[in-house]
């Protein structure tokens, strides 16, 4: 596939200036409809490692974080392919945070955050320990993001998984997750 000139800079711009926390972690069908006409090839290639050079920056790194693990969380939402590219994006977040990408110039906090998202989004405790790592020392030690690191820590503390996924992964859910779905902070 070729690629667009300046993709990695279009995609920046359409994450962190034209969109922005309102959209970001909230559900609609617009933002969602606009990052799949836009971007959905891009998806697919960065999944097939397209565009796996983009590792030699924190930018790169950043821009494939935002395809593989936050655009299929808009482009499937309530399937099993939203997650399907999880795995890749804390790879390429290992690989961002082990050649101190993460702490360069031109990576902003906001940028940081979204590559400490991936380990965030894992099912595995060791990787929300890191994530609640990262946060506290490198981006937001007191703040909103530490607590939301915090909050699905305890989830995957607690059950070792994400209920909510459950019924898009072809889970099934045990009685206690099914309770805990019914709460206030069963999903985000």
């Amino acid at each position: 596939m070729s690629r667009r000139p300046g993709l990695r800079q279009e995609l920046l711009r359409f994450w962190f200036e034209d969109s922005g926390p309102e959209l970001w972690f909230a559900r609609s069908d617009d933002f969602d409809q606009a990052i799949r006409e836009r971007f959905l090839a891009d998806y697919e290639a960065a999944a097939r490692g397209d565009y796996d050079d983009w590792q030699g920056s924190g930018s790169g790194c950043v821009t494939l974080c935002l395809l593989l693990d936050q655009f299929p969380r808009n482009l499937f939402r309530n399937d099993a392919r939203a997650f399907a590219t999880d795995a890749k994006a804390r790879e390429i977040a290992h690989h961002a945070i082990d050649a101190g990408h993460d702490m360069e110039e031109d990576v902003s906090r906001d940028m940081r955050k979204f590559l400490y998202l991936p380990f965030e989004h894992s099912e595995d405790l060791d990787d929300q320990r890191l994530c609640m790592e990262l946060m506290a020392e490198r981006l937001d030690p007191v703040g909103e993001d530490l607590d939301w690191a915090r909050k699905h820590f305890v989830i995957i503390e607690r059950f070792g998984r994400f209920p909510h996924r459950n019924e898009a992964l072809g889970r099934e859910s045990t009685p206690e997750e099914l309770k805990f779905l019914k709460g206030p902070d069963s999903s985000f």
